[in-house]
């Protein structure tokens, strides 16, 4: 300040809000009075773009159209018009502020994503998930508004701004993302940016970065571009081109050739049963309607038969007479059945899929991820004293899995997925690490009725079907069920809410595709810049405070 003003710089006249030195031929813009100093890198705090009612308002809008863009609305852009509301309104806050505005954006985004949580079940839950969920997305929001605020002072320079600030922010929001993924209880992985885009011409890259690396070059292309429009200094034509030149280098990628090695010839049977948690049906209906729709295959040879998550409501383990329908149905079609059921082992009861063949269980595999709240009850008796009627819904709880993900299906490697499961990328990377061939996602949608779950799960099952490569036979009970190829096409589907079968010559493979070969590794190293921008931006704003207080820094000792 004092060399600039020993050049013949007068501060102007005016409040203490000043923000300008003039010099003859120039004005210099210093940081506001709250902040009085200025660094020769930049003494550049960023006020906010918007006032604290209008940055609400837009972050409401942007929650709004960032869950237009999954199914089943589908309009795929409105997730990344969403993400870019968000943003600008995170722009300059403060901390205590972004985290009112990213709670307005995470609330409106998951009460209207996981409305359908309501149908059976009513308020109580689906508000408590919007919450928690919520509440994470508001913390991401503090660190994004963090990083923004005190980039200025990072990253001083426009090549700073335009290539290191919107790796940050995207890497952050991917974070987020990854976090709420895998915790608390085990995470919920559903409502990342990536799962909106199952059908927009960016699904491909997911077999070269995966789910959370596609999050990040979404977010990525919008920050970028939200960055450019703040870059006034630069042309409209120079920015316009830019930004069609950042989703152009996406959109130029080649698709993943995924080669295939033979087929196997697949029947997937959606019994269309009663098999929601609040049904009321006498046991075995589920086993007979799905028994009734496969006897209508007698016939046609296949190599193997896939039933959905439940199909067998009788343990085939512990009845003589559901073992011998089982046995019955594996004759007719002369082929193995794998089938959902729930199991007992132990005292302990398990949501499984068994291989049968030859009279008995040839092998099979536990649910990895049971879903907290429905297949278990956590801290059953703090909760069931605040709504029992809802915990007592949760009759058993379902343990955790540890049998490996895949089963040998009659010469076929199967990987084994049962309805939350597909969700779980840990889950998925093991299949392709056991050496499945194919991808069996059985489910059961019943809870759920006519409602987006059955489109948004089927949506994160076409995903993975590009990211690792391989087909994906998704059988639920009652709907969305279809075969995807491992491009993301559909082989074959059934309507929701239908008895019906899919008999299919699917596609096999072992290719290993670069999203499956790196794993974890691009989820790590995008999140890594993300929270290293953000430590950079705490320590500029500890700095900004000391400045502002005139705090001398402690001596290092």
């Amino acid at each position: 300040m004092t060399s600039i003003l020993s050049k013949g710089a007068t501060p102007p006249p005016g409040s203490a809000d000043d923000t300008e030195l003039r010099m003859p031929g120039r004005t210099l813009l210093l940081a506001p009075a709250r902040f009085p100093f200025a660094s020769r890198r930049s003494a550049a705090v960023t006020a906010p773009l918007l006032p604290l009612w209008l940055a609400c308002l837009l972050a409401l809008g942007g929650g709004l159209s960032m869950m237009t863009g999954f199914p089943s609305a589908d309009v795929w852009p409105l997730t990344l018009v969403g993400v870019a509301a968000i943003l600008v309104s995170l722009i300059g806050q403060r901390w205590n502020r972004a985290l009112l505005v990213g709670a307005v954006a995470g609330l409106a985004f998951w009460c209207a994503h996981i409305s359908w949580l309501t149908l059976y079940l009513g308020p109580i839950p689906w508000l408590a998930l919007a919450v928690v969920e919520g509440a994470f997305f508001a913390f991401g929001a503090v660190a994004i508004a963090v990083v923004y605020r005190y980039a200025g002072m990072i990253w001083p320079t426009r090549l700073g701004r335009l290539v290191v600030l919107p790796v940050v922010v995207a890497g952050l929001w991917t974070a987020r993302e990854a976090i709420t993924a895998v915790a608390p209880e085990g995470g919920f992985s559903w409502g990342r940016v990536a799962f909106s885009q199952s059908t927009s011409p960016f699904a491909h890259l997911v077999a070269f970065v995966g789910i959370s690396g596609l999050s990040f070059l979404l977010v990525w292309l919008v920050a970028f571009a939200v960055q450019l429009c703040r870059e006034t200094s630069l042309g409209a034509l120079t920015r316009g081109t830019l930004a069609v030149g950042a989703a152009a280098l996406l959109l130029v990628v080649p698709a993943w050739s995924a080669p295939t090695n033979g087929t196997t010839r697949i029947a997937a049977v959606q019994g269309n049963t009663k098999s929601g948690l609040l049904d009321r049906v006498v046991a075995g209906d589920n086993l007979n309607a799905h028994i009734t729709e496969t006897l209508k295959l007698e016939g046609d040879p296949v190599d193997m038969v896939v039933w959905p998550e439940n199909a067998s409501d009788i343990d085939p383990e512990a009845s003589a007479a559901s073992a011998a329908d089982l046995d019955f149905i594996s004759g007719i079609m002369k082929a193995p059945l794998v089938v959902g059921t729930v199991a007992e082992r132990n005292g302990k009861y398990y949501n499984t899929s068994l291989l049968w063949q030859n009279g008995g269980v040839a092998d099979y595999y536990d649910k990895r991820h049971p879903v907290p709240f429905a297949e278990y009850m956590p801290a059953r008796p703090f909760f069931r004293a605040l709504v029992p009627d809802l915990v007592d819904l949760v009759t058993r709880d379902y343990q955790v899995g540890t049998t490996d993900t895949v089963m040998d299906v009659n010469g076929v490697r199967a990987g084994i997925s049962i309805c939350f499961d597909i969700t779980d990328d840990s889950a998925v990377r093991s299949m392709v690490d056991d050496g499945a061939q194919v991808i069996l996602a059985q489910t059961n949608n019943a809870d759920f009725g006519q409602t987006d779950e059955n489109l948004q799960q089927l949506a994160i099952a076409r995903l993975r079907a590009i990211e690792t490569g391989r087909s994906v036979v998704n059988i639920s009970t009652v709907g969305h069920s279809a075969i995807i190829a491992p491009d993301g096409s559909t082989i074959d589907a059934i309507a929701p809410y239908a008895p019906g079968a899919m008999v299919d010559d699917v596609p096999l493979s072992t290719t290993i595709t670069p999203a499956s070969l790196a794993g974890r590794g691009i989820e790590w190293l995008v999140s890594g810049l993300g929270l290293a921008g953000l430590a950079l931006a705490l320590v500029a704003a500890a700095r900004a405070r000391r400045r502002a207080t005139g705090t001398p820094r402690r001596p290092r000792p």
